[in-house]
């Protein structure tokens, strides 16, 4: 299935069901927003996967799908976590910001972010000056179910209720400021946006394997191409990444997941 949140005027948007070539969309079931789907998931899947099938098969069905009315599939949500599950990007980051570099051994690099606004796929991305190191991160991303704590990497990957393309914003001139407080990130991690299209791992078929998106993450910089990272490359799938996160605390319904996998 695909899923679309498109403004209605409200701060969460309206969730629709998105034909598998993302041109036509019909309003969900049984769901106002996305979240709703997400905590209620059990109960109305089988609806929204007729509504999916039915969409694909009547090419009348629906209306057009209008990219300036996307938003982030979830605008807000409980809960941002971004791990660093890549070799190559762990490395750019220590480099870049002057940090011994270690590799990743038995354990994710993983923070936790701003995740009250998810910017829209084509909405402006303001930052307060160029002099803070403007600087953007294409990252695979998961949409959870409820998460109970303690749960192992061998049980995550059934939480695993959406896949999301991530736009995540950093400010790198002041990392290296932040990490020497022995404190986290928080005014080098502005809020990400999301592309408008979550889908279940399912419509990945093959390419959904060991709880990675094994495809190449095709990035552009002013239409020039700048990466191709391959989701197949990653050190810990998200089913580790998730059992990480899921240690000590509870992941509840909604909480996106991700990691970054090229940074300029």
């Amino acid at each position: 299935m695909k899923f679309v949140t498109l403004d209605n005027g409200s701060r969460d948007g309206q969730v629709h069901i998105a034909s598998r070539d993302g041109r036509r969309v019909v309003p969900a079931d049984h769901a106002a927003t996305l979240q709703d789907a997400l905590d209620n998931w059990d109960a109305h899947a089988a609806r929204w996967q007729a509504q999916f099938d039915a969409l694909n098969a009547d090419p009348d069905m629906g209306q057009p799908l209008d990219p300036a009315r996307a938003l982030a599939p979830l605008p807000r949500a409980w809960q941002w976590l971004d791990g660093s599950a890549f070799e190559t990007h762990s490395l750019l980051i220590q480099q870049a910001w002057g940090l011994p570099v270690v590799g990743l051994n038995d354990r994710p690099l993983m923070y936790q972010g701003l995740s009250d606004r998810f910017l829209p796929p084509h909405g402006v991305a303001q930052f307060p000056s160029a002099k803070d190191g403007i600087d953007f991160e294409g990252e695979f991303g998961v949409v959870l179910s409820h998460v109970p704590m303690g749960t192992k990497a061998a049980d995550a990957a059934r939480h695993i209720r959406l896949i999301v393309l991530i736009n995540d914003w950093s400010l790198r001139a002041l990392g290296p400021v932040e990490m020497a407080t022995g404190f986290g990130w928080l005014q080098c991690k502005p809020a990400c946006g999301i592309a408008p299209l979550a889908v279940t791992p399912d419509e990945l078929g093959a390419n959904w394997n060991e709880a990675r998106v094994c495809l190449p993450l095709q990035i552009t910089l002013n239409g020039a191409t700048f990466g191709r990272a391959n989701g197949s490359e990653m050190k810990f799938g998200f089913d580790e990444l998730i059992a990480h996160a899921a240690y000590s605390r509870d992941l509840p319904a909604g909480t996106i997941l991700g990691s970054g996998v090229d940074c300029h």
